[in-house]
């Protein structure tokens, strides 16, 4: 079963290695110019995430949360990530304020944090990944159906 099937059936790991890994994995499979949904609560590990997803791109800069910032760009390589924090915007003119659009150089990957915060903004054909912590302290993941 390759990464994306897995993802779709949800995948629980007990450690964070585990994770990490499945963003690093991940990376590789991601088509060009495509954009990542990051949806969970806060301390679900969304940040650590996008970490080694930057890695998996060939990212070797800190990533941080992008909180106070909105948005932090990255550049490697190949790779342009830029990761968004989108929980302190409240209406579709502040994301279009950011013009991120100027700051994707393809190919590029876009991961969003509280997507849910500007989910008219998100395209149709973004990955979204849901991220949550079992009752065991386990954490989980999970790449929704497409829909588009």
């Amino acid at each position: 079963m390759n990464l994306h099937d897995r993802l779709r059936a949800g995948i629980i790991t007990t450690h964070a290695a585990a994770t990490q890994a499945c963003a690093t994995e991940l990376a590789a499979t991601l088509p060009d110019d495509c954009t990542l949904a990051l949806h969970g609560n806060l301390g679900v590990g969304k940040t650590t995430f996008v970490q080694c997803l930057a890695r998996g791109l060939g990212i070797n800069d800190s990533v941080t949360s992008p909180t106070f910032n909105i948005f932090t760009l990255y550049r490697g390589p190949r790779w342009t990530l830029l990761h968004l924090d989108a929980y302190r915007l409240e209406s579709p003119e502040q994301i279009e304020a950011l013009m991120i659009e100027d700051f994707l150089v393809s190919p590029w990957c876009l991961a969003v944090e509280w997507p849910e915060k500007i989910s008219a903004w998100i395209p149709a054909n973004a990955f979204h990944l849901d991220f949550g912590i079992t009752k065991d302290e386990a954490h989980t993941l999970q790449l929704r159906p497409s829909t588009s």
